[in-house]
């Protein structure tokens, strides 16, 4: 194994690390302080360790910061029990902003939490079993898994494998438990570091989903490890092993970019852990700790190569990677409404609207959850596409939770349309730092726009990918969309077209600028030619990518 040195001065978050190897900072200290309304710069880094991002109201900036924050659940494979999902939901109401939103990794978070109130919120977590450590930072994030129930005994073998992982691949530090749990700080730092990430972690995020074709809800392709299920007469035989994906980038900088992970091939069941904890390694090892925007996986792949990554993990891990064994994705999405288990029990796959749940004066989707969960004890999912599950449903009590739902005003998914329900957003404003443009607060009405095109082109039902993020870092995944929103100023988005819905290909930037009033009228003939020109079922970005695209290159 060899180890580059280095040659630039590390980033100022890597001297951070090295200083405090167990992340511990100023953090119980400030909490502490009642006057002190937030915590440090040098703390703020620390804190995404603990699953915590500090934030301000950006719609009061006018009259002075206020100092919220953010924290998030670690569930691995968004799955969690109705005892955990109702300790969320009053966590949310008593701490948050009384909703919950669930992410792009199949986990939840909260917002608007005070300081005085986040060890409180902390501690309620992790007393429901789950935790919010290394849900951020420079570590291995929540892990994805298929969260369709159809795929029975397989998809349970992944999300026991995806638990496995998680705890493997946790940080070690005490001062988690000493700052959250027994709400005081030991200076441990003294020859502390973790063993996998050592006392600098990682240079960056990393994150890591499982799939079983044919279905890519996890767009497993853009994650830094991509753990593709083989299935042989119906049994879990390996895994196709991808390395390199991830969406992130910066606008006018064309040495960030997204791209898709390589596959270096296949892995048995028994190579799993060592596998990923090597590519986990390479990471730590080779990535760029000098330049925090160059600093994922996903550059060490694409500068050293195939060859190299692939020979480098075989080394570290001690294993050989055969030949990549056939698969083939073919779509991409939730399962919606309900259906049946393989045990003959029901499930219910819900849409909900940008990942917000919250109650409205029409729609009291939170009310109503609380009430299902708690009379009926179903269990949660939550999945990639910032939607919910509830499954293990006795087929006897269907008609009871949908009168619940229609009761508090719940839309089921069949009175939605396709494009909205294939739809997804990033949180973006008011409250992440990084946010150029709208997303969550706007999507809603732009996707009533893009339906009220489609229907005019007799195209209400098609199921085109439309995501929206409200900067180039890409949470929600736009670069792999059909039509993909990358805000770029506030009511200005580059434009996407060209994913496909099997998630295993990337957009391609067709406008730099678009306002969003001018939206509309960029879509509208696109549409209009898509419905004339597609052939038979073709999918919308399949027709951009053969009649735009070629278009362009003449």
């Amino acid at each position: 194994m060899t180890i580059p040195p280095v040659s630039n001065p590390p980033s100022a978050n890597e001297l951070l690390k090295l200083a405090h190897p167990t992340l511990d900072g100023t953090i119980a200290q400030s909490l502490a302080d009642t006057e002190a309304e937030r915590f440090t710069d040098d703390d703020n880094q620390f804190l995404k360790f603990h699953g915590v991002y500090q934030e301000d109201d950006r719609d009061l900036r006018k009259t002075g910061k206020k100092y919220i924050m953010m924290i998030r659940v670690r569930a691995p494979g968004g799955v969690i029990t109705p005892k955990q999902y109702l300790e969320l939901d009053r966590l949310s109401d008593c701490y948050a902003n009384q909703t919950i939103r669930i992410t792009s990794r199949q986990t939840v978070q909260f917002h608007g939490v005070l300081k005085s109130n986040l060890a409180a919120t902390i501690k309620g977590i992790n007393e429901s079993l789950l935790t919010t450590l290394a849900t951020c930072g420079d570590v291995v994030r929540n892990i994805t898994t298929p969260s369709s129930p159809t795929e029975g005994a397989i998809g349970a073998e992944l999300l026991a494998q995806a638990h496995k992982l998680s705890a493997a691949l946790s940080p070690t530090t005490p001062s988690y438990h000493s700052i959250w749990i027994d709400g005081q700080q030991i200076d441990l730092n003294e020859g502390f570091a973790d063993p996998l990430y050592g006392k600098t972690y990682l240079p960056r995020k990393f994150k890591i989903a499982f799939a079983i074709p044919p279905g890519n809800d996890t767009d497993v392709l853009t994650n830094d490890v991509g753990l593709i299920a083989i299935i042989e007469e119906g049994k879990l035989v390996g895994y196709n092993l991808a390395l390199g994906g991830g969406m992130g980038r910066s606008h006018s900088n064309e040495a960030t970019f997204a791209r898709l992970g390589d596959v270096l091939g296949f892995i048995t069941p028994d190579q799993l852990d060592q596998a990923v904890r090597a590519a986990v390694t390479i990471h730590r090892d080779f990535g760029d700790r000098t330049n925090r925007k160059h600093a994922r996986l996903k550059y060490v792949v694409a500068e050293r190569g195939v060859d190299w990554v692939r020979a480098e993990l075989e080394t570290r891990a001690g294993i050989r990677i055969q030949a990549a064994r056939p698969f083939a994705f073919t779509r991409q999405g939730d399962p919606f409404g309900w259906q049946t288990q393989p045990d003959g029990k029901r499930f219910l796959g819900l849409f909900i609207e940008t990942g917000r749940l919250q109650d409205t004066e029409t729609h009291r989707t939170k009310t109503a959850l609380r009430t299902i969960v708690e009379k009926f004890q179903p269990e949660v999912r939550f999945t990639a596409g910032n939607n919910m599950i509830l499954a293990n449903i006795a087929p006897g009590d269907v008609d009871a939770i949908t009168a619940i739902l229609n009761e508090n005003g719940v839309v089921f998914p069949e009175k939605i349309s396709a494009v909205r329900r294939a739809s997804t957003a990033c949180v973006a404003l008011p409250t992440c730092a990084l946010a150029l443009a709208e997303s969550e607060r706007a999507f809603p009405g732009v996707l009533t726009r893009i339906e009220s095109a489609l229907n005019a082109v007799g195209l209400s039902e098609q199921p085109i990918i439309v995501r929206i993020t409200g900067c180039p870092n890409g949470c929600s995944r736009p670069y792999v969309a059909e039509i993909g929103l990358v805000g770029k100023a506030p009511g200005k988005y580059q434009l996407y077209l060209g994913g496909n819905p099997a998630a295993t290909r990337l957009a391609r930037l067709w406008k730099e600028v678009v306002k969003d009033e001018e939206l509309l009228g960029e879509l509208q003939p696109l549409f209009a030619r898509y419905a004339q020109e597609r052939l038979g079922d073709e999918p919308f970005g399949d027709w951009a990518v053969r009649a735009l695209w070629t278009e362009q290159a003449s």
